[in-house]
């Protein structure tokens, strides 16, 4: 499996985590880049230090080792301005061919082939990286075998060791990054079918309630302009030959729009309150805040809603207002509304006597005034919270996020507006 961006940086390398030769940018494999690319660098700084003390190391095997590090080190470098496979190949190749030199000159640098094993197993797809491994451990062995004592059995089952532990590792991160990630994708899958049945609920709300305006309309409305036509064309063909029909079904007409008015005029009221009439949600909740002795607070700058909105808030507040007054012998009720850049929060506190909402039996909820407000929130894609406990009062918290409540009109907002117009 090849990955379209390797990273040969010393942030870049680790054990595959879908198996050798992928990559993936998760916190747990940076951690694990860190930690191989420390490895690496430890070993190098240890095993110069320990030929420059020892003596053994020359001036050719420093500076062959100093050229190593420098460009195990330029793949971090690079990186950033190039993240291309050809590179990464390129880098790879150095790196291998100068640690090849300094192993065969100085043996005991076949330390370093274990980290590059996993650098060789994170770069390479598997077809290229299994040789690369055993290519290494060649290296390692025909660099042992030049030691004193020639090559032995210890001096094989070292490195093919140590490649048995650089694989059973990589595969195994792999396997638990399948897991994760597998996990994860049920996870989101789970969230996205949350998501499409909320909205599959609040869309049946929105055209449960279209088909009820569309009964009540045709059965009031459209049947009253109906009867103005036939009244209209009854007059015209009276005229000019019996004037006095024409007056009755011209009358007859005035009666039948004043009646289609008053319809329009209660559907128009059934679907605003009263409150919302001539005042701004900030008023009509400042009135209502003052007749409960609550104190309201605005944050932000207020800005238009959605009447649907503007309705289940005001409605949320009465509730949880009436409630703290009948039920919470409260000696103080906050409520405050802010207006925020992506969603609009109302929260209703008091200090009473508070309630363990888990300890109320069924039949106990609806009378604490909130049961049917979770719906109405609900289908406007908010969310409604209620934090209680005996003896320290209780807070009810409403967040509307405008995404959700920003498509705007909703279909009775629609109506509403056209209703009006039908009602002047």
């Amino acid at each position: 499996m090849t990955q379209d961006a390797p990273s040969p940086a010393p942030k870049g390398p680790a054990p595959a985590p879908e198996g050798p030769g992928h990559a993936a940018n998760t916190p747990a494999l940076r951690l694990t880049n860190l930690a191989l690319h420390g490895l690496f660098f430890a070993l190098l700084g240890v095993l110069v230090a320990r030929g420059t003390v020892a003596g053994g190391l020359g001036a050719d095997g420093l500076a062959t080792a100093a050229l190593l590090a420098a460009v195990y080190t330029s793949g971090g470098v690079a990186e950033r301005v190039r993240r291309t496979r050809w590179w990464a190949g390129a880098w790879l190749a150095a790196v291998l061919v100068l640690w090849t030199v300094l192993t065969l000159a100085h043996p005991e640098f076949c330390y370093l082939a274990f980290p590059l094993y996993f650098v060789c197993l994170h770069l390479m797809p598997v077809r290229w990286a299994l040789p690369a491994v055993a290519a290494l451990t060649a290296v390692v062995i025909a660099a042992q075998a030049s030691t004193a004592g020639g090559l032995t059995t210890a001096k094989v089952l070292g490195p093919l060791a140590g490649v048995a532990v650089a694989l059973l590792t990589a595969y195994g991160y792999a396997a638990l990054y399948r897991e994760s990630r597998e996990r994860q994708r049920l996870i989101d899958d789970l969230v996205r079918a949350r998501d499409a049945l909320a909205a599959s609920q609040r869309e049946a709300g929105r055209l449960a309630e279209r088909q009820r305006l569309a009964r009540e309309i045709h059965d009031t409305l459209a049947q009253g302009l109906s009867s103005i036509v036939l009244l209209a064309r009854s007059a015209e063909s009276a005229l000019p030959g019996d004037p006095a029909v024409a007056s009755e079904r011209i009358r007859e007409v005035g009666q039948t729009a004043s009646a289609n008015l008053a319809e329009a005029r209660r559907f128009v009221q059934a679907l605003t309150p009263p409150a919302l009439d001539d005042a701004t949600l900030t008023e009509a909740l400042r009135r209502l805040a003052g007749g409960a002795g609550a104190e309201l607070r605005l944050d932000g700058d207020p800005y238009p809603l959605p009447v649907e909105a503007e309705v289940a808030l005001l409605r949320l507040t009465q509730e949880a207002l009436a409630n703290a007054v009948r039920h919470a012998d409260a000696g103080r009720i906050a409520v405050t509304l802010s207006y925020l850049d992506d969603e609009v929060t109302l929260d209703v506190f008091d200090d009473g006597i508070g309630f363990d909402p888990h300890a109320l039996p069924d039949a106990a909820r609806p009378t604490f005034g909130l049961h049917g407000m979770h719906e109405r929130i609900a289908d406007l894609g908010g969310s409604l919270t209620v934090e209680s406990a005996p003896g320290e009062g209780t807070a009810v918290a409403v967040s509307l996020p405008l995404r959700a409540i920003g498509t705007a009109e909703t279909v009775l907002g629609t109506a509403r507006g056209v209703l009006t117009e039908a009602a002047r």
